[in-house]
């Protein structure tokens, strides 16, 4: 499945860059995240559970930041295991100056794969849980950074 959209961020791309490739503050927005491990400045350890439907499963996931130029672009790969299931993942953010002064576009796509039982709940339904994921992990974002 991909996924890809645009979010203007009031803050600049310097700021933005530093929030998003800091596990830390972005895990701290993302649904379901129960804890992040930083194993060296590129390879971090996640643990969260996620629900599609009637189905919920705690993920342990490997991520790495594959790609880092900062403050326009970033790439991450991601995979989790949970029992049954398994999901990866590939993340692009490009980080562009927006329209007004000391804003920001997030151009952002990824891809994901995902077996086992939660890709057995159907893709019109992974679809829809997973867009409001994306959906709550920016407006956290934009929270954070706006504040």
């Amino acid at each position: 499945m991909q996924f890809s959209g645009t979010t203007t961020i009031k803050a600049p791309p310097e700021t933005v860059f530093a929030f998003v490739t800091d596990p830390n503050q972005v895990g701290s927005c993302g649904p379901g995240v129960e804890s992040i491990d930083v194993i060296d400045p590129t390879h971090f350890k996640a643990r969260a559970k996620v629900g599609v439907g009637h189905i919920s499963a705690k993920f342990n996931i490997d991520l790495e930041l594959v790609e880092a130029e900062s403050p326009t672009r970033a790439v991450i790969k991601a995979h989790g295991q949970a029992p049954g299931s398994a999901a990866d993942a590939t993340g692009t953010m490009n980080l562009v100056p927006g329209d007004e002064p000391g804003t920001t576009t997030m151009i952002w796509a990824t891809d994901v794969i995902i077996s086992g039982l939660i890709a057995s709940v159907g893709a019109r339904l992974i679809q829809g849980t997973a867009n409001k994921l994306i959906e709550k992990t920016f407006d956290c974002i934009r929270a954070k950074l706006e504040a």
